[in-house]
């Protein structure tokens, strides 16, 4: 069965990794997607950010080819990978999710970043480069994006308050999130991912919307002064 899943893994990476030459390209919702068009809302990082997903797409495939033919029968990788088969599994479609319904998408990408941070609380404690950090900048991508989706749908929708004020309970939802799971695994590839879409969020938006750019600037410090407080904490303890 552990070798089934490392299989299984390989096979889920390389249709997420395709998946995007089969659909529409998708660089945010269209006009028509929502109630209310959601035009460069301010919860949006900017777009060279978004880069990412090249490093995110090749990593992965590392992993999953050095877990399949190195690692194939580890009982400790199995854990993490049936939580990032989920994931990736949800990750395969979102693309046409994403073309399609704004709403299936942010549901739909919750589930990817869920899946994606459960493998990374498992990840082995072995092989770091081929496990933790690539699915870590993973997860920490998903968490970012997951709440770029629910801001943009929710201001999309009319729900409670305008996009300015979903850039802000964004913001504050991803460090909400970020922060725990970071002092969990310790994962400095987890936090200086999210600190990539922190810092896109404030070029896009700079001094036209200085409130997101300045709370923007204060999650980074939150997450860099968390990271260097274990670093310190991690070589204390080796002392």
């Amino acid at each position: 069965m552990t070798r089934k899943f490392a299989y299984l893994t390989l096979i889920l990476t390389i249709t997420f990794v395709i998946s995007p030459a089969l659909t529409q390209p998708f660089s945010g919702f269209r006009a028509d997607q929502l109630p209310i068009p959601q035009i460069a809302p301010p919860v949006q990082p900017a777009g060279y950010a978004f880069a990412i997903w090249g490093l995110i797409y090749a990593w992965l495939v590392v992993s999953a080819v050095f877990g399949a033919t190195k690692r194939a029968d580890d009982s400790q990788w199995t854990p993490a990978r049936i939580a990032l088969i989920v994931s990736l599994a949800v990750g395969t479609p979102w693309l046409a999710i994403a073309n399609t319904s704004a709403i299936w998408a942010t549901i739909t990408i919750f589930i990817m970043a869920g899946g994606a941070i459960l493998a990374l609380l498992r990840a082995p404690k072995t092989d770091i480069w081929f496990f933790a950090v690539p699915v870590g900048i993973y997860a920490g991508w998903l968490t970012a994006a997951s709440f770029v989706s629910l801001g943009s749908t929710a201001a999309g929708y009319g729900i409670v308050t305008d996009q300015l004020g979903w850039a802000y309970l964004g913001i504050i939802g991803a460090l909400g999130l970020s922060v725990p799971v970071l002092i969990a695994t310790r994962a400095r590839a987890y936090g200086l991912t999210v600190i990539w879409a922190l810092v896109a969020i404030i070029v896009a938006n700079g001094m036209a919307q200085w409130t997101v750019s300045a709370l923007a600037a204060v999650g980074i410090l939150i997450l860099l002064g968390l990271m260097t407080r274990q670093s310190l904490s991690a070589r204390r303890a080796l002392s």
